[in-house]
């Protein structure tokens, strides 16, 4: 019998989503092992080499404009650069997942991290970043999502919302103006989307989730899958071929 979305637990769509972000930061890892930073530096250690990473669907001007990989605006949302990168935003992914979930449901909540990942790295891809790799334009269309929330909501509460979430989003932003290599563009593209794609969608105490919500989340299931599926084979065979 098909998953019905509708009966997803909170629980079960991070562990899907943790589990893909560690299954292909451990496959860039064993594809490469002789190429892995193993320095004991926290912010480099596990790092996966360049190579590893464009080959499993890291995004930027590099992959798209010479390899012609549209593709990996989606895929690079499933990648990161180092063990700490991967902890950072699947810790992050499990305080924004709970309440993304609850406030839109699973659908919405799949389609606002699928489609602000692609959009923020369409956004960096437009102001010219080489090469990018991480959950964290996904994670901020959570925000975005987030924030439309406690706005929509208002009083004490929702204000709280809108005033922690927002105290995160400029926390992450200052920290890619302070740390080199953050990705600033992809980071204000996703939280732009996932704001927008929140207000069109709508949360869930003005409107339950529809057939139209289901629809785009299957659709956004499904090109994940097979793009992440490409990315992994291709890569395979030409490492063992």
């Amino acid at each position: 019998m098909p998953m019905r979305l509708e009966n997803v637990r909170e629980d079960q769509l991070y562990r899907i989503l943790l589990g893909i972000n560690v299954v292909f930061f451990a496959l860039c890892i064993l594809i490469d092992p002789f190429h892995v930073n193993w320095s004991m530096n926290p912010f480099q250690l596990l790092t996966p080499s360049d190579r590893v990473l464009v080959m499993m669907g890291a995004t930027g001007t590099l992959p798209i404009d010479r390899m012609h990989r549209w593709w990996s605006l989606l895929s690079a949302n499933y990648l990161h650069g180092s063990l700490l990168h991967l902890l950072f935003n699947m810790a992050a992914l499990r305080q924004l997942a709970a309440l993304i979930f609850d406030g839109y449901g699973p659908s919405r909540m799949i389609a606002i991290y699928t489609v602000s990942g692609i959009a923020g790295f369409a956004v960096s891809y437009i102001a010219g970043v080489t090469l990018t790799i991480g959950a964290s334009a996904s994670l901020c269309g959570l925000m975005g999502a987030g924030m439309l929330l406690g706005q929509q909501i208002g009083g004490d509460g929702g204000r709280l919302l809108f005033r922690q979430i927002g105290s995160w989003a400029l926390g992450v932003f200052v920290f890619g103006l302070l740390i080199p290599g953050i990705n600033n563009w992809g980071h204000g593209g996703g939280l732009a989307c996932g704001y927008l794609l929140a207000w069109v969608l709508e949360h869930r105490r003005r409107k339950q989730e529809s057939a139209a919500d289901r629809a785009l989340a299957w659709v956004c299931i499904a090109a994940t899958a097979l793009i992440l599926l490409y990315a992994a084979v291709s890569t395979l065979f030409y490492r063992l071929g």
